[in-house]
């Protein structure tokens, strides 16, 4: 055993010094907590979503971990080969949720110390469950940034086709639903090509404040463990660490930043949908959509209503 590895068995809860500090922890109440505040306190059957990003955090933090000499060859083999395990029970909807364990971090994290001992404790040396899930939350919020990018990118393709093949049909601008200047149909969707691109350009600049590492802010002042941020930046793709460890677990005004921008682009999204159903209506009757994307009204006249 090398004298890194000696000393991370040297520094790893035991079984029993875990056990001594949950008895010493539930010694402090007169009585088991409340199923409603558990079930009012646990984010679990919520946050689950988030159990991809945080896997691929651990498994670089673990990376790190072992490139600085702080856990072994061994326990890191034992920490990849039991997060790939609690990855396809998840994906197969094997994973048992416990509400008691309260998030999408603890449940993972028990579930992996149950398939690798004493490594899969280690796994949490040098981070704190603050910075994990700051980190967990950006990486999701980018995938989610990154998929939205990907949408609006196919929504102005169709809307440009659509608009090529219009060019020469004329239909009425409206002013306050008063017929206005006569415009042409693909110049109309042109409109929303445009707001479109602003709205993904919002994305963008979101994802660049979104895209800043925590990890390593540990509970709010670092951690005294020679960790290597820049190597867990580089291994999860994000462009840089924060600064500043309080502000890092701290602040979620990305996230604030992103749901205004998500509501620009909605209400984009609803002044489309909108103008096809005031087309789509029988009193205006400018275009015709296939049935497919049509509901029924069951307490109105035989009509259909476009699913927009």
């Amino acid at each position: 055993m090398s004298s890194s590895q000696a000393n991370n068995a040297a520094s790893a809860p035991s079984h029993n010094q875990l056990d001594t500090k949950a008895q010493a922890w539930s010694a402090l109440f007169s009585e088991p907590m409340s199923d409603l505040v558990k079930r009012y306190t646990s984010s679990v059957f919520f946050d689950k979503r988030l159990w991809q990003a945080d896997i691929a955090g651990s498994l670089a933090h673990a990376e790190m971990l072992t490139a600085q000499g702080i856990i072994g060859a061994d326990d890191h083999a034992a920490i990849q080969q039991g997060l790939a395990q609690v990855a396809q029970e998840i994906e197969s909807g094997a994973f048992d949720w416990k509400l008691d364990l309260e998030d999408v971090h603890l449940n993972i994290e028990a579930r992996l110390t149950q398939l690798a001992g004493d490594a899969g404790k280690r796994l949490h040396t040098g981070r704190s469950r603050n910075d994990q899930v700051a980190t967990d939350v950006r990486l999701w919020l980018r995938g989610e940034i990154d998929l939205i990018g990907g949408l609006l990118t196919d929504l102005q393709k169709a809307l440009v086709d659509t608009a090529a093949q219009n060019i020469d049909v004329i239909l009425p601008g409206f002013t306050h639903l008063q017929v206005a200047q006569p415009v042409s149909f693909g110049h109309h969707l042109l409109a929303y090509v445009e707001m479109f691109a602003r709205d993904a350009e919002r994305m963008q600049d979101v994802r660049r404040r979104v895209n800043v590492l925590p990890l390593g802010s540990a509970a709010l002042a670092g951690t005294s463990f020679p960790i290597d941020r820049e190597f867990v930046a580089a291994e999860l793709g994000f462009d840089e660490v924060c600064a500043n460890s309080l502000d890092a677990v701290s602040d979620r005004d990305f996230a604030i930043e992103f749901c205004a921008a998500a509501a620009l682009l909605m209400t984009h999204l609803s002044r489309l949908s909108a103008e096809l159903v005031l087309w789509m209506s029988p009193r205006v009757g400018f275009i015709d959509l296939s049935a497919r994307f049509f509901t029924v009204r069951p307490i109105m006249p035989p009509t259909h209503t476009p699913a927009v």
